[in-house]
């Protein structure tokens, strides 16, 4: 047991911030919200604000990870749901944003006032890569294909102001989605589908940080003698 608590020590520290704030995931603070901004504010009380807004989230989503059972486990299926549920509770209680939720707001703040149709698809792909997303059907390529139809047929760029260019692209857009088996109404499960893909990364990244963390203690004098314990044991509520 001393192994495990002074492994876990500084967990409400740790633990809470790779939740809430993990490098890859993470958005200014300013868009954690999903209301409208508020009213512009100067120097110390904007800054005042947003230390307490912070300080409210982090505090809700602590007072979840307190009551909620997580298993270190990312090759078991149910760890990983469960896992993805207590996070979706942390989400809705705290009132952040999902990665999904994320993305559509990347994609609306990064395109905004880009004028042209290959532009957009291209800045598409810039922010594919850059959240680390794999594009597995080669749905892109299909798309700039379906451009470059519609921008031969105009003989001219592509405009997204274009109603009836841009028309012809959303039909060509719709074959490729019905090629690809792509429906809108399954958005939701691939939605789910990519919350599931981010909860088994998340769980890797802490066992993998549990794993470094045991064998560094195991390295010091007073834990020689002791067995490093099971990562899936380890009930992360006892510790923060």
């Amino acid at each position: 047991m001393a192994f495990s608590s002074r492994l876990l020590s500084k967990s409400k520290q740790l633990y809470g911030s790779q939740i809430i704030l993990q490098q890859q995931h993470a958005v200014p603070v300013r868009f954690f919200a999903k209301e409208a901004a508020p009213p512009a504010l100067k120097g110390d009380e904007m800054l005042k604000n947003i230390f307490l807004e912070v300080k409210k989230k982090f505090e809700t989503a602590m007072g979840v990870l307190r009551k909620e059972k997580i298993t270190i486990d990312p090759e078991d299926p149910a760890a990983v749901n469960q896992y993805a549920k207590v996070m979706k509770t942390v989400r809705e209680k705290a009132d952040l944003f999902s990665e999904s939720q994320r993305i559509q707001y990347t994609i609306q703040t990064r395109t905004q006032g880009i004028p042209d149709a290959r532009t957009y698809l291209l800045t598409l792909k810039e922010i594919r890569i850059k959240r680390g997303l794999t594009d597995e059907l080669g749905a892109e390529a299909m798309m700039m294909d379906a451009l470059e139809k519609v921008e031969k047929e105009l003989k001219k760029p592509l405009m997204r102001n274009d109603k009836k260019g841009m028309a012809l692209l959303m039909a060509e857009f719709d074959k490729v989605n019905k090629k690809l088996g792509v429906r809108k109404e399954d958005l939701p499960k691939y939605e789910e589908q990519l919350e599931l893909k981010i909860a088994k990364a998340q769980l890797e990244e802490l066992k993998k940080d549990a794993l470094e963390a045991m064998e560094t203690q195991k390295k010091r004098e007073e834990f020689k003698d002791e067995a490093m314990v099971d990562v899936k044991s380890l009930d992360i509520r006892n510790f923060i």
